[in-house]
């Protein structure tokens, strides 16, 4: 041989290697793609067991409470357009309510209904009634509306609450529609209590629960309950940069609804007021404005808004009791009529010459 033909390699160990590594692969295939299929059947389903108290108490603050909660629509729709071109018309507000007693009277956000005469409710399982606007409260952000026709099987809310004694940290359930999607039930707990908060008019309402519960767009007037499916307040903000909820979700009292709703109802039971404009201060209450014709302008009460230096009258009392929020005023005037005349002391001449004046107020 020559030296070339000595140094030439054998391509023959190359092509066993070759045949072993297509025989291995083959027989590996023929186990895993073409062995017999076994019983193709639905996995066997284990039982649960019982709920957990948490979820029972969630379950039946649902269950007890939601038949009352109302989805609220304005009769007037606007019209769109969805991303194919094609119009579509849909109510010019939502949000929630919730029946209040067996005569037909449901409870509401102010900012729900606005100025709208009438309103169409739905209640959980599909039903459209009409219902008029018979009371509005803007200053609270809260309104009633009246079903025009009492439908079969109707159920008020259940329990009604209190919050003077709310905790934070206690359990909180909200129910509404946000974003329309009836019947929705979120959880959480009190955040802070006596939060103030800017109503859509500018007006300041005092003593608003935080929750951290999800609210959002259309569960504006729907039940906060506590653990017990007791109402405690009503859902009516969120601060949300997004407009979506960002776990701060603020309520009315249910205190300051209980006290309105029966007044907004019968004209015979609305509250007698000073007739001022105000809000809180350091030492009392600033009177920012006194409206015209009332009381408080026939008694002298100087606003803020009427002075071309210093503030207004800073209520400290009234008929001896200490005001210290709006809601105080509120409270004391509670026990009064209209027609009543009350003493309303005031810090006067800040910050030039500060003296103290008690006035006599006709309510109207």
């Amino acid at each position: 041989m020559s030296g070339r033909e000595s140094g030439r390699t054998s391509p023959l160990p190359l092509v066993l290697a070759g045949a072993a590594f297509a025989l291995a692969a083959y027989t590996l295939y023929e186990r895993v793609s073409w062995r017999p299929y076994g019983k193709a059947e639905p996995r066997s389903v284990e039982a649960r067991g019982d709920l957990a108290d948490f979820e029972k108490t969630s379950v039946g603050v649902f269950e007890s409470v939601s038949p009352a909660v109302v989805h609220i629509a304005s009769p007037e729709r606007v019209t769109g357009r969805d991303v194919w071109g094609r119009i579509y018309g849909y109510p010019a507000g939502t949000g929630t309510g919730f029946v209040w007693d067996d005569n037909g009277y449901i409870v509401t956000n102010w900012h729900v209904v606005k100025e709208r005469p009438a309103v169409l409710v739905r209640f959980a399982d599909g039903r459209e009634h009409e219902a008029v606007v018979i009371g509005r409260a803007p200053d609270q952000d809260i309104a009633v509306v009246k079903l025009v026709s009492l439908p079969p099987g109707l159920r008020p809310i259940p329990k009604v609450g209190g919050s003077s004694d709310l905790k934070v940290g206690q359990a909180v359930f909200a129910i509404g529609n946000p974003f329309g999607y009836d019947q929705s039930l979120t959880t959480g707990i009190i955040s802070a209590l006596n939060r103030t908060i800017r109503g859509e008019q500018g007006e300041e309402i005092d003593g608003c629960i935080q929750v951290d519960a999800a609210i959002n767009p259309g569960n504006s007037g729907g039940p906060l309950l506590d653990s017990a499916g007791r109402l405690i307040g009503m859902n009516t903000a969120i601060y949300s940069p997004s407009g979506a909820s960002a776990g701060i979700g603020f309520a009315i009292p249910v205190d300051a609804i209980n006290q309105a709703v029966p007044r907004l109802i019968d004209p015979n039971k609305r509250a007698p007021t000073l007739g001022i404009r105000a809000q809180p201060s350091q030492d009392g209450v600033v009177v920012s404005s006194v409206v015209r014709g009332s009381g408080a302008e026939e008694a002298g009460l100087v606003g803020q808004l009427t002075l071309s230096r210093g503030l207004g009258d800073i209520i400290i009392a009234v008929d001896g009791k200490p005001v210290r929020s709006v809601d105080d005023i509120g409270r004391i005037l509670s026990a009064r009529k209209v027609g009543d005349t009350v003493t309303v002391q005031v810090i006067r001449g800040l910050p030039y010459d500060e003296h103290r004046v008690d006035v006599p107020v006709t309510l109207r």
